[in-house]
């Protein structure tokens, strides 16, 4: 890592910057396969797959007795991990249930909200070399409290054509209703457009490679809605002198290893600090099974030393981490000034894992800075809020005339109109 000491706010804006890729090949490859699944469907899929996950596949969905075979095969201390993971992270998503009060907003006029699941979702789950069934948890649960019919997943097959067992295990315990052995660019095609195999779905969700992420936002532009634009995963560990140090790279490196491209940031208050960290990731580095995937992430990693805490969260509300932990000894008191971050774990004994996994907090969250304008996945995030208004004698003698005025005011004579018609029948002339 390297370590920058005392920035300005200029130099501040170079820093927290995530690298740019040119997108403009990755565009065009994207947008071809998508264009090829649309046009052949489970055709182009099978071609796909056996293109880029170099399997041939006669049947794309998972059937009962691969699922069967899955829980025959998964140890019972993980299903008891997975069955207490899915029981915190429903617990935490049930509390977040709408109810939507009828409000009189002047006499004669009642105005209310309701909230209505997405009726078919489709949720992503990568595979390859950290197949991650906690994301099957994270989605299909709150999918399954909001209400959504139909829970759509796709996951990309191992080259004999089976799936992680782990991950049909998940989708059983969460409630998944069905299950496609399709990955990539053509999963997110064959949920956005329906092929004769995959029911269309109405959105999106889960992480995945820049050409899995590059095709969400691609269909999310005229065909189907998405969770959140996305980046590489990252952390930002915000540690002080009385942080251990051991924790603080273990979290720092436990974000490192998801992937090449992950970022990770230090902010501390001492040269100090920033060096013992440096030597213990160093050391807890090389006994990782993931340490080349996490010593590149680490090359393009910061630490950050600054003055004081306002600097400490001046830095961390502009670059707007995806997760944020606090481990420094007023970690509450600074826990109250966090404007931007996707999720923040708080003290020296809440690693970014607890909520990866089992804490019930959701981990899928906006990378990239998206962490100013968007939300983590929630139970908001498959629902959709429908208002509606009921209108009384009293209502329209309470607000007629202004919707009059300020119709003709827009030049719209016709919506003028409607309120008039009707304070005519009612014989209103004032």
């Amino acid at each position: 890592m390297k370590i920058y000491t005392y920035p300005t706010i200029e130099e501040l804006d170079t820093l927290l910057k995530r690298p740019v890729r040119n997108a403009s090949e990755l565009n065009a490859t994207v947008s071809a396969v998508l264009q090829d699944i649309k046009e052949r469907g489970d055709v182009a899929i099978r071609e796909y797959e056996e293109r880029f996950d170099k399997v041939c596949l006669t049947d794309l969905a998972v059937s009962e007795t691969e699922m069967l075979a899955a829980e025959a095969s998964v140890s019972e201390e993980l299903k008891e991990a997975i069955r207490l993971a899915h029981r915190n992270i429903e617990r935490f998503h049930a509390a977040q249930r709408f109810e939507g009060e009828h409000i009189r907003v002047t006499e004669g006029v009642e105005c209310w909200q309701k909230s209505v699941a997405i009726e078919r979702v489709g949720l992503y789950i990568p595979g390859g070399t950290a197949p991650l069934f906690s994301t099957v948890l994270m989605l299909a649960t709150p999918a399954k409290i909001a209400g959504c019919r139909e829970i759509v997943l796709c996951t990309p097959p191992a080259r004999d054509g089976s799936v992680n067992p782990a991950i049909l295990v998940a989708a059983r315990i969460a409630g998944v209703s069905r299950i496609y052995k399709i990955g990539g660019v053509q999963a997110i095609g064959a949920m956005a457009y329906g092929t004769e195999s995959v029911p269309k779905v109405y959105k999106i969700f889960g992480p995945g490679n820049q050409f899995v992420m590059c095709a969400k936002q691609q269909v999310s532009l005229h065909d189907v809605a998405i969770d959140m634009p996305a980046g590489p995963s990252e952390v930002e560990v915000l540690a002080d002198e009385t942080s251990n140090i051991m924790f603080v790279a273990a979290d720092l490196l436990s974000q490192a290893e998801h992937g090449t491209d992950s970022q990770v940031l230090l902010v501390c208050k001492s040269i100090e600090t920033a060096q013992k960290v440096e030597v213990e990731v160093e050391r807890q580095l090389a006994l990782l099974p993931r340490k080349e995937i996490a010593a590149q992430a680490l090359m393009h990693s910061k630490a950050i030393v600054v003055n004081n805490d306002d600097e400490m969260m001046e830095v961390t509300n502009r670059y707007a981490p995806e997760h944020l932990i606090i481990e420094t000894a007023n970690y509450m008191e600074l826990a109250q000034k966090v404007v931007n971050a996707g999720s923040v774990f708080l003290g020296s004994l809440t690693p970014e894992s607890a909520g990866d996994y089992a804490s019930g907090t959701n981990h899928t969250l906006p990378t990239n800075g998206y962490a100013v304008a968007y939300s983590g996945v929630n139970l908001d995030s498959f629902c959709r809020k429908i208002t509606f208004q009921h209108i009384q004698p009293e209502g329209i003698r309470s607000i007629g005339r202004a919707v009059e005025i300020m119709a003709e005011a827009e030049g719209l004579d016709a919506h003028r109109n409607a309120m008039t018609l009707r304070r005519e029948t009612l014989g209103i002339k004032e």
